[in-house]
């Protein structure tokens, strides 16, 4: 039985399967911690690039080839984690892949060149891809239950997650070196994961999900007729959109600290609290995303937030102050907050797992191409200026999700 069909039986009260589903709640929770941890631990590996930069003796364009094997590892394995879903079930791949990354997170850190640190980081990348389609393959999972488009709440976890990360490692930035950071991040991540297992074992459980295609039409109500060719293109067109936005992501997560204390001079501490701002305002407009989609539907939250960040990225990577560029970062963040969670969730809709990892793999195809567009142009012109190409993706976004004004027809459009 599908996991959908499980969700509602268990919503509805009536009586199927021979496992009883948790509520609702219970299982939004626990895929809240999942992407609360998965933010986290990326934030606290996001705050200690410089200090990792140092210590491997990377130039910015070495620096960008080494952080390419994040994204790399994690296009790699997306696709295959969509198939892997669809066999055991995304809830238990979650499980599996929130240990994965909390034992890789640690291995940057133990590097001491830049090859090295690539090489690594293809581990990580893999297991942060992993676990971002199983995740969101649950959500989309859970959203169709509920019939609410309350997609943006478990993103908004995922930047909360990042805020934390990243403010906690702008504090022990000083006292703690990367290494002992780091490997204190394996130990909370493994402690989570196994704690959440533990209260809600539907995740170890969860049977297999069938793809979207093989649901009957009363299953999946909202899903456009037709899964082919059209249904295809129009996945890949939410997949370009939520690439434009990944680079967005990726640029401020991995640059961002690095553009407040190299070209404007900020402390350690100060250049961290730039990620952690971003990530702040982004939680605060994934809050309100479920609202936003409700009151003004898809296309013109797609639009509004492709303009806001683009416009916030210009400031950020051009304005002469520190407090300009923190301005400018925290509009991004508002922007950005619910352009990437939209974009996924209608290629979760429309062809389920496969859906989610073929958009999020152009997703990350996004942060595979980020860092070294700005790593060489950042060598060739400058840092701030290679930041702008941000703004070209947001603009970008902003106008291809006004061309997929009619792609899906939902009724809150």
């Amino acid at each position: 039985m599908p996991q959908v069909n499980k969700l509602r039986t268990a919503l509805s009260g009536e009586r199927g399967g021979d496992t009883a589903p948790p509520s609702s709640a219970r299982l939004r929770a626990a895929l809240a911690v999942f992407f609360a941890l998965d933010g986290f631990l990326f934030a606290g590996w996001v705050v200690r690039i410089p200090a990792i930069k140092h210590q491997t003796g990377a130039s910015a364009s070495t620096l960008g080839l080494a952080l390419l094997g994040v994204s790399a590892g994690a296009v790699i394995t997306m696709m295959l984690t969509g198939r892997l879903c669809r066999r055991y079930g995304s809830h238990a791949v979650t499980v599996v892949c929130g240990v994965l990354l909390s034992l890789s997170i640690a291995l940057p850190a133990q590097t001491g060149s830049a090859l090295a640190l690539g090489l690594v980081l293809l581990a990580f990348g893999a297991a942060y891809g992993g676990l971002n389609v199983a995740m969101n393959s649950a959500a989309v999972d859970l959203v169709s239950a509920l019939r609410r488009p309350v997609m943006p709440s478990f993103h908004a976890a995922f930047s909360f997650g990042g805020m934390a990360g990243a403010g906690i490692g702008g504090l022990v930035a000083g006292s703690l070196s990367p290494a002992t950071h780091l490997f204190a991040l394996t130990g909370l991540g493994l402690l989570v994961t196994a704690v959440t297992a533990v209260t809600a074992p539907v995740l170890l459980r969860g049977r297999p999900a069938a793809p979207a295609a093989e649901l009957p039409a009363a299953d999946a109500p909202d899903r456009p007729k037709g899964m082919g060719s059209r249904a295809r293109r129009i996945v890949v067109l939410f997949g370009v959109i939520a690439l434009c936005t990944a680079y967005g992501e990726g640029a401020l997560a991995e640059w961002g600290a690095l553009h407040l204390s190299q070209d404007l001079g900020a402390t350690p501490g100060l250049a961290a609290a730039g990620y952690s701002l971003f990530a702040l305002t982004m939680a605060i407009g994934r809050l309100t995303g479920t609202a936003l989609l409700e009151r003004f539907g898809q296309t013109r939250t797609l639009v509004a937030g492709g303009a806001t960040a683009a416009a916030g990225m210009l400031l950020g990577a051009l304005a002469p102050a520190v407090w300009l560029v923190l301005l400018g970062f925290a509009v991004a963040g508002l922007g950005l907050a619910n352009i990437f969670p939209v974009a996924v969730g209608r290629a979760g809709a429309l062809a389920g797992p496969s859906g989610v990892a073929a958009a999020s793999t152009l997703g990350y195809g996004g942060m595979l191409l980020g860092p070294p567009v700005i790593g060489f142009l950042a060598d060739w012109i400058s840092l701030p200026v290679a930041l702008t190409t941000v703004t070209l993706l947001a603009a970008t976004a902003a106008v291809l999700g006004w061309t997929a004004r009619n792609a899906g027809e939902h009724p809150n459009d």
